[in-house]
């Protein structure tokens, strides 16, 4: 190991850890960021109206709130074995994985009645003996946090008072949420006892941590391995580093992580998971991991069969509004999503939207997960019809009600090219739990409709297209000419404005949303 590339990366750090410590004191050029990372500022990073930035960690601590249940996952489980001759296990009951009893206990006290996707084919690997190591692709919400703090749990000896198992986890909000799992599994095996190793949890130089399960950030847990020695890490069992596609986007993590794994005895179990496996988290994966069993998800094709798909050509931010007072006045919207590209716009979408005397929700990245968590949850309860948002909520919000998605602005990368994962997870609001669904697309410039032709090329390259072709809500076939059926186009002036949309247009939308159980 110590000839591959990101070991040399992490000695070159190392050897350059005393002259990069005095960068940090120029205190005055340099801020943190809502992860704790550290960040030079610049003028573009403090316009108000920056469009939104992905914040992985964020993303997943607001999944973890606003689930209750386990996701229904409907991917394939595919699993790859060290060594492909040996038997295959999978398990349909807890009491198939011979549990210690306060565990299974522990299990059924928190609402797991039989394992999940994810736990029936992870676990029997987790819990072999001798121990397997494993890479698990599996998104929040399919019981994979679960499933590690069992296996955790489980290889636990309470008369050996030192840290047994140690977990990663990218941000100081996730450990807590990964601690409250292994607290509620747990709470039937009170000799088990737990320590946190984040900010703010200090410990007097020379004390030895009795705990047999710490969790915690990896530049603390690095810290309290190495310079502080609260922590032997050769007396770790277990080794799980959680989510580590926001792992490997924050910066440090990668190298702190690949360090305390470093210092682990060589029979240590591994464990990771990852909501992706883009070509870097695999790339990580495969460092930290040495012989793994790996579980992936098949890429689900995400069928839009039952979204119907429409563009309004429009010549300006109040034309699409216009637009979409007139969308309003065509159809009965049981609840419907928002998605605008800046805080700015979604504002002022939400503010004039609030004057028409809709009950308007606002969800941007600007505020902290638990404000986000709360606003979901309204929206969820219906006390609020229609949420405006940036892409902080295109992913993992599943609202039963939602029958309309609306994308005021089309979605674009950094470098203004078309999104195209974001506007399938965008449209993806709509037609879940089987009901039929409509999707609108503002269109406002010649720009804008050639961002809308290149995701259909992108999406009829990949596989069949999903976006609808020519005609109101009919056929799957594309035409080169027009992706989207048209719905009209609102003009300048007023009676041009409105008349377009509601003829051709609510037409076209009443036809779509026909098996909506919208009229």
């Amino acid at each position: 190991m110590a000839t591959d590339s990101w070991a040399l990366a992490v000695d070159e750090q190392e050897a350059a850890a005393e002259s990069l410590s005095n960068l940090h004191l120029k205190e005055e050029k340099i801020k943190p960021d809502a992860n704790g990372a550290v960040v030079k500022t610049n003028a573009n990073a403090e316009k108000a109206d920056e469009e939104e930035k992905e914040d992985r960690a964020a993303q997943s601590l607001l999944n973890k709130l606003i689930r209750s249940n386990l996701v229904d996952n409907t991917n394939q489980v595919e699993v790859l074995q060290r060594d492909p001759n040996s038997p295959l296990y999978s398990v349909k009951s807890f009491e198939e994985l011979r549990l210690k009893p306060q565990l299974l206990q522990g299990v059924y006290a928190m609402g797991f009645n039989r394992p999940s996707k994810i736990q029936e084919n992870a676990l029997p690997l987790m819990l072999a003996e001798p121990p397997q190591n494993l890479i698990a692709q599996s998104q929040s919400g399919t019981g994979k946090t679960a499933a590690f703090v069992l296996a955790m749990l489980s290889q636990v000896e309470p008369a050996n008072r030192h840290p047994q198992c140690l977990c990663l986890s990218p941000t100081y909000e996730l450990a807590l949420q990964t601690g409250k799992v292994i607290e509620q599994m747990g709470k039937f095996y009170p000799e088990l006892k737990l320590a946190y190793a984040v900010r703010g949890n200090k410990l007097e130089r020379g004390q030895k941590i009795s705990e047999h399960i710490v969790i915690g950030t990896p530049g603390t847990v690095l810290d309290w391995c190495s310079k502080l020695k609260f922590i032997d890490p050769k007396k770790i069992k277990v080794f799980v580093l959680d989510e580590a596609d926001v792992m490997i986007a924050t910066q440090g993590h990668q190298d702190q992580s690949i360090r305390i794994q470093r210092m682990l005895p060589r029979n240590c179990q591994m464990l990771l998971f990852s909501a992706t496996f883009e070509d870097s988290v695999w790339k990580f994966a495969q460092k930290v991991v040495p012989d793994p069993n790996i579980i992936k998800l098949k890429r689900e094709e995400e069928t839009l069969d039952t979204i119907k798909q429409y563009y309004v050509l429009c010549n300006s931010r109040d034309e699409k509004f216009q637009a979409l007072c007139n969308i309003y006045g065509a159809i009965t919207i049981a609840q419907a999503m928002i998605f605008c590209h800046t805080r700015k716009t979604a504002s002022w979408l939400a503010a004039e939207l609030s004057k028409e005397g809709h009950q308007v929700a606002l969800l941007s990245g600007e505020m902290v997960v638990e404000q986000r968590a709360a606003v979901i949850e309204r929206f969820r309860e219906g006390k609020e019809k229609v949420l405006v948002t940036t892409n902080v909520c295109a992913r993992g919000i599943d609202v039963e009600q939602v029958s309309v998605v609306i994308n005021f602005d089309l979605p674009v990368d950094k470098d203004g090219n078309p999104d195209n994962e974001t506007y399938l997870h965008r449209i993806g609001r709509t037609g879940r739990f089987g009901k039929w669904g409509l999707a609108v697309n503002m269109v406002d410039s010649k720009h804008s409709m050639n961002i809308l032709n290149r995701i259909q090329e992108h999406f009829s390259e990949s596989r069949e297209s999903p976006l609808l072709g020519p005609g109101r809500g009919g056929g799957r076939g594309a035409g080169p000419e027009r992706p989207f059926p048209k719905t009209g186009s609102p003009r300048t002036r007023s009676a041009q404005a409105r008349v377009p949309v509601q003829s051709r247009a609510s037409r076209g939308l009443r036809e779509a949303c026909g098996g909506a159980g919208m009229s």
